[in-house]
């Protein structure tokens, strides 16, 4: 392994990040949402990228659920497994931003390491860490996939929130109280950080 990882070369592409986003008109990064199981991590993702969607603009969702289908089909919630997973979209979020997008991960991604980690992988200001704020209680009330009433009989082990923990973000980018917004508002807020930031033309009427 070590002899074949010694005869890898890094090969330069022609074309680099800043002529994509040079052509695109705006800034690419990881908007790391990170949350609660029924914190609405994926519906703001998704708002979010039609509102970009509508006005021409690169993103992509990466959500938890659906990497699981394939990419990383096979890992289960143990925490090396759960560590892989965070890692392997880490890698595929990187190439996201080169490739000039937008790119909005859902992923509950419970423990700090592993976000800091994603994030050292990138430029600075390219990493965006978003906390979907919402309380347990309201997570457990909405339940859309019924994981809560299974984690609390015992039917589903390692369950953030209830049976494996969740290390709140510390100095996040920004904080969307879920619980306490409409989406609209909630996506109202990542816009206008990201404009504020440079990622998203300022006149740019989303």
């Amino acid at each position: 392994m070590k002899q074949e990882a010694e005869h890898i070369v890094w090969h330069d592409t022609a074309v680099q990040k800043k002529d994509r986003q040079q052509r695109n008109g705006h800034g690419s990064c990881i908007l790391w949402f990170t949350g609660l199981s029924g914190a609405g991590k994926s519906t703001l993702a998704n708002a979010l990228e039609h509102r970009l969607f509508e006005q021409g603009l690169n993103s992509y969702v990466l959500d938890g659920d659906n990497v699981r289908h394939g990419l990383n089909q096979g890992l289960g919630f143990s925490e090396e497994d759960r560590k892989e997973n965070i890692r392997r979209i880490g890698e595929v979020a990187k190439l996201f931003i080169d490739a000039g997008f937008i790119v909005c991960t859902a992923f509950i991604s419970p423990f700090a390491e592993d976000r800091n980690r994603v994030r050292a992988l990138v430029e600075e200001n390219e990493f965006v860490e978003i906390y979907v704020r919402c309380a347990l209680e309201a997570c457990e009330d909405r339940d859309p996939k019924g994981l809560y009433k299974k984690a609390r009989t015992g039917e589903i082990s390692n369950f953030t929130g209830i049976s494996s923990p969740y290390e709140e973000p510390e100095r996040p980018e920004l904080v969307v109280d879920s619980d306490q917004l409409s989406i609209d508002a909630c996506v109202d807020k990542i816009i206008a950080f990201l404009k504020e930031r440079n990622h998203l033309p300022v006149e740019a009427d989303i």
